[in-house]
């Protein structure tokens, strides 16, 4: 977040492209954590694919992805701890790349999907995280942190990678090639 002297000072438009920005962001990923549970194969679904990556065991990570996508979308869409939001959301867009996208190429269309649409909900995560969500958001009227936006990168990119080296070195254990 920024500290509510240096949002107060972007002018309204930045303000207004923050807010589409955490808005949007956290809309989506919410989507993707409420579909992990309630759409396709559930979360029954769910767990067998990502034991089918090497996400094991699967139930448990099914469950905390779509927690943490929920989590994420909500503390985004309201504007609230957004570095640590952020921060959440790189990390669930590292480890979609090195588990299921990498291997791909980079292109979306590509046979797979490739990890240029992770990457770059990554890159706009880091983005918002050291920007902070602008005056429209709880972050601004509560000022919790007071963090300037060199902080707020700094604590955006280590958590984020390091939820995501975390995630990948506790529980992934990748398929043998056949």
């Amino acid at each position: 977040m920024l500290s509510s002297s240096l949002t107060s000072n972007y002018p309204t438009v930045i303000n207004i492209v923050l807010l589409l920005m955490h808005c949007s962001l956290g809309a989506m990923i919410f989507a993707h954590g409420f579909y992990k549970v309630f759409r396709g194969g559930k979360l029954a679904g769910t767990a067998g694919w990502f034991e089918s990556i090497g996400m094991r065991p699967g139930k448990i990570n099914a469950f905390l992805a779509a927690a943490t996508e929920w989590s994420v979308g909500v503390l985004l869409v309201v504007g609230f701890l957004t570095p640590l939001a952020c921060a959440g959301l790189i990390a669930l867009m590292l480890v979609a790349i090195v588990t299921v996208h990498r291997k791909n190429g980079f292109f979306v269309f590509y046979k797979g999907e490739g990890w240029e649409y992770n990457a770059m909900i990554a890159v706009m995560s880091l983005a918002l995280g050291t920007l902070g969500a602008g005056r429209y958001s709880i972050d601004h009227v509560t000022n919790i942190i007071g963090w300037n936006q060199n902080t707020n990168l700094m604590v955006t990119l280590c958590v984020g990678v390091g939820a995501a080296l975390g995630q990948l070195l506790a529980v992934y254990r990748p398929p043998k090639q056949q």
